[in-house]
């Protein structure tokens, strides 16, 4: 048998080492520019997702604001706002009348009232048919939140010095306090605040109390002080069963509208 020649073998070995080593390469996977375009695509939409929050419009906040403790003959009122840009959304007691007969007039009257502050976006409610103390508390204390309501926007939104004297006589709001009127069951006073000319706001800060004054003055006061805003002037109506209390605020308030007009 004749023997290969080991030169032919060596030649032989190296092509086929060669030969493998070109398979090999021609097997590696190539860099997939489609790939590499999609994969740098997605990182900018990525980068663009987390920039385009700051570039967008800021959500408008929500604020609370709670109106003062309203005394009545059957228990304390409370009322607490909820307001977005300006606008009343939500109305709500977190303190009302209980126990006995309270608990129904308060179920009955307590939604009713908040559906309407939401509404009339004001003070200016109707009262509840068989809940007229729990209704003027719900006023009183709901024109509280209101003044606050309006004083934070101010303090807020003021406008700026070039642009109030731009506007022309842009009116400050003042406070006047009437004369004490001397009634027979203790002394009534009335403070009002104005601006541009009109009634914004009056208040008892004296009117009689202990005993049955205490009932009157909750039935009268909240709705003396309504109708005066709505009226501008001392010509309003004597609630029926506080004469003695109407009279005395019609008076002080007169003497705060002179003062006002002075």
């Amino acid at each position: 048998m004749k023997k290969s020649h080991p030169i032919r073998r060596v030649l032989l070995a190296s092509a086929a080492t060669v030969s493998g080593i070109v398979l090999l390469l021609s097997l590696k996977p190539a860099t997939d520019s489609s790939s590499a375009s999609a994969q740098g695509a997605g990182t900018q939409g990525a980068a663009a997702a987390q920039e385009s929050p700051q570039g967008g419009a800021a959500a408008a906040g929500t604020s609370t604001v709670t109106g003062a403790v309203a005394q009545t003959q059957y228990g304390v009122v409370q009322v607490r706002l909820t307001v977005a840009n300006g606008k009343i959304t939500k109305a709500e007691a977190v303190q009302a009348p209980k126990g006995g007969t309270s608990d129904q007039k308060t179920a009955l009257s307590v939604p009713k009232l908040n559906q309407e502050v939401v509404a009339t976006q004001s003070a200016d409610i109707t009262s509840v048919s068989g809940a007229t103390y729990t209704s003027g508390g719900y006023k009183q204390s709901l024109q509280s939140a209101i003044d606050k309501m309006k004083a934070a926007g101010a303090n807020t939104a003021a406008p700026s010095k070039s642009s109030a004297a731009g506007s022309g006589q842009a009116a400050q709001a003042k406070t006047v306090t009437g004369d004490v009127a001397t009634t027979e069951y203790g002394p009534v006073q009335v403070r009002i605040t104005v601006a541009n000319g009109k009634i914004t706001k009056a208040e008892a800060i004296q009117a009689p109390k202990g005993g049955t004054s205490d009932q009157k003055t909750a039935l009268a006061i909240p709705k003396l002080n309504q109708e005066a805003v709505a009226a501008g002037s001392a010509t309003i109506d004597s609630v029926s069963g506080a004469s003695y209390t109407s009279g005395g605020y019609k008076q002080s308030l007169q003497s705060a509208l002179d003062k006002a007009g002075g």
